[in-house]
This record gives structure tokens, C-alpha cells and sequence, in this order.
């Protein structure tokens, strides 16, 4: 059934269905807003896609995919391990479920079957969770999801997706409902700026270099991403030529593209909002171990619970940001 209190107001319809809506309202937009879209649309699409839920559905924007498509959503309530087994069985038969809730449930909570009903099996379930990072805030650690990537990083087959802002969002649900096999969909809740203003391609494990530079690479997903940039652009203000690159694909990770860029530049910095162990930075450092060691620095949280405050302060608290980022690609330097 309908969760309550989900949204009764439809996006417009995007007639070229892969490509997300154009605007030109705010350049802030969260990217769980875009999974709502996103899945309304696949849900129109396709008839084997369904969407469930454990009591969230207004957070993790599955209303409008609600009330269009009512017998197609399932209203779990707070029991985040029945709603995965529920997910897998429905694959069995031919669905293709998006498991939603927040990060810290998603991948916590409900592990141990992502793990033995959806990962053994190798199931085509989506688990798709917002509120990830240190983006919930006030909230405090208990609900902040710095371990997420890690924990769904190591399941055999699953891969694992961090896309950086609203179109990249839209895009990257689209291209994980495509991908046959178990997946890992990582959002968050704040709106976050724009960096995908032109067209451009998403494919699951292949890197997107946003700028192109020999000195130093800056490699980064989530809303560190903008941080990138923020920080390339500083540095070349002071004649240092960053490139900056969207490893969106924590799993798999486009080592090639990681390779060639350590080879050009000799220095990365990794830039991500989870903890550096276990997530980007640590899968960024095991391909470089093997095939070029190079001189690293990982901008995360430090092997360290969040707090709870204001994510802009807590941000640049712990160095997830521009600052952050200047500061350890200095270090190099």
C-alpha cells in the first residue's frame, strides 16, 4: 500500500526517458530528489520494476512512484531485513526491486541479508538508500553512514554507485535498473550543486574526467566532487594543473582510467564523504598497489564516528571540502 503521507504531485514526464529534465530553476538539487524521478520513469518504462520501502517513503522519494503505480510498491514498514528478503524473492520471479531506506538501515540494519539473500545468489536487486554521509546532520552519528561503501564494497558481485549530483543521480538509477546483478545506489539528502550542466555519458564502472590536467588528479564521487572542482580551480589560480575525475563506480572500480591518471600526473588525492577506510580511497589505493604505485592522499572522515551539527559545518570539520582537499593536494605538492 501507499506510504503515508508520500507526495501527491507528479514531475513532468521526460519524453526522451534516458536523459534527465532540463531547467533553469536552482543549481542546488539533492540527489535522492533525482531517484525519485529517475524510478517514476522506469516504473513507466517497465512494467517488472517495483519499488519498496520501510516506512519512508516521503524521505527516500518514492511517492510519486506510489500513487502512480500503487500495486507495484510495497509498504514494508520498520523492518529493513524482511524488506531485502522480500526484494530478492520478488527477483526470482522476474522483478526488478528497488529496496529503499536510509544508508545507515539499508546497509547496517539489513546486512546480513544483502549479504546471504541478495549477494549469494547474485540477485538483480537495487538497494537504493539516501540519507547517506554526514548530509543527515543533526541527526548525529547514529544515523550517519560513513561505512556504507565499505561494508557493501566487500559482498561478492555487488556494485556499488555514488553519483555526485542531480543529473548524474537520474542518470545512474536509470543505468543501475539496466545492470543485471545486485547493486548498491548511494544518496543523500541535502541539496548539492549542480556540476553536470551539459550532456554527458554514465556508464556503471567507467570514470568521467571533468578536467584535464598533468600535475596532480584530484579522483572523487558524492558532493565531493564539487569540492574537486572548487579546489582544481584554486590551484590553477596558483599555476598548479589539477585534473579532476567522477569515480561514480566505487565497484567496479575503472582502474584503467585510475592508472592513466597516475601515470600523467605522479600525485592523487581522493576525495570522498565516507570513511577513508573501506571506501573510494582505499579501493583506489589497492589497484594502484598493484599496477602503479603512486603518492596518495585521501580526503574522508579519519577512522572516526560524525556528530551531530550542521552538515556545511560538519563538512568542514572533518575536511570534506574544497579546503580539505587544497590542503592534502598540497601535501603532495
Amino acid at each position: 500500500m501507499v506510504a503515508k503521507g508520500a507526495s501527491c504531485a507528479l514531475p513532468a514526464r521526460n519524453r526522451r526517458g534516458d536523459e534527465p529534465p532540463r531547467s533553469n530553476g536552482p543549481t542546488m538539487k539533492a540527489t535522492r530528489d533525482a531517484f525519485g524521478q529517475a524510478l517514476l520513469e522506469l516504473g513507466r518504462e517497465n512494467a517488472s520494476v517495483v519499488a519498496l520501502t520501510a516506512d519512508l517513503g516521503e524521505s527516500v522519494k518514492t511517492g510519486a512512484f506510489a500513487k502512480e503505480f500503487p500495486a507495484r510498491f510495497f509498504q514494508m514498514g520498520i523492518a529493513e531485513a524482511n524488506m531485502v528478503d522480500v526484494a530478492a524473492g520478488m527477483a526470482t520471479v522476474g522483478k526488478i526491486p528497488f529496496a529503499t531506506t536510509f544508508a545507515i538501515f539499508g546497509t547496517g540494519r539489513a546486512w546480513e541479508s544483502v549479504r546471504n539473500t541478495v549477494g549469494y545468489p547474485r540477485l538483480n536487486v537495487k538497494i537504493a538508500c539516501t540519507h547517506s554521509g554526514l548530509g543527515v546532520g543533526e541527526d548525529g552519528a547514529s544515523h550517519q553512514a560513513l561505512e556504507d561503501v565499505a561494508v557493501m564494497r566487500v559482498i561478492p558481485g555487488m556494485t556499488v554507485v555514488v553519483p555526485a549530483d542531480y543529473p548524474s543521480a537520474f542518470k545512474a538509477t536509470k543505468a543501475v535498473a539496466a545492470h543485471v546483478g545486485p547493486c548498491y545506489l548511494r544518496l543523500g539528502r541535502p541539496a548539492v550543486k549542480v556540476v553536470y550542466e551539459k550532456e554527458f555519458d554514465f556508464t556503471i564502472g567507467k570514470a568521467n574526467l571533468l578536467r584535464d590536467g598533468a600535475d596532480i588528479a584530484l579522483v572523487a564521487n558524492g558532493p565531493c566532487l564539487a569540492f574537486a572542482l572548487e579546489a582544481a580551480d584554486e590551484l590553477a589560480r596558483q599555476g598548479v594543473k589539477a585534473a579532476v575525475a567522477d569515480f561514480h563506480t566505487v565497484k567496479p572500480l575503472d582502474v584503467e582510467t585510475l592508472v592513466k591518471l597516475a601515470e600523467r600526473c605522479g600525485k592523487i588525492v581522493t576525495c570522498e564523504e565516507h570513511n577513508v577506510l573501506g571506501g573510494l580511497g582505499s579501493a583506489c589505493a589497492e589497484a594502484l598497489a598493484k599496477k602503479r604505485p603512486t603518492p596518495m592522499r585521501m580526503v574522508g572522515t579519519q577512522d572516526t564516528f560524525g556528530e551531530s551539527g550542521r552538515y556545511q559545518d560538519l563538512w568542514k570539520k572533518y575536511g570534506i571540502d574544497a579546503a580539505g582537499i587544497l590542503k592534502a593536494a598540497r601535501e603532495l605538492l
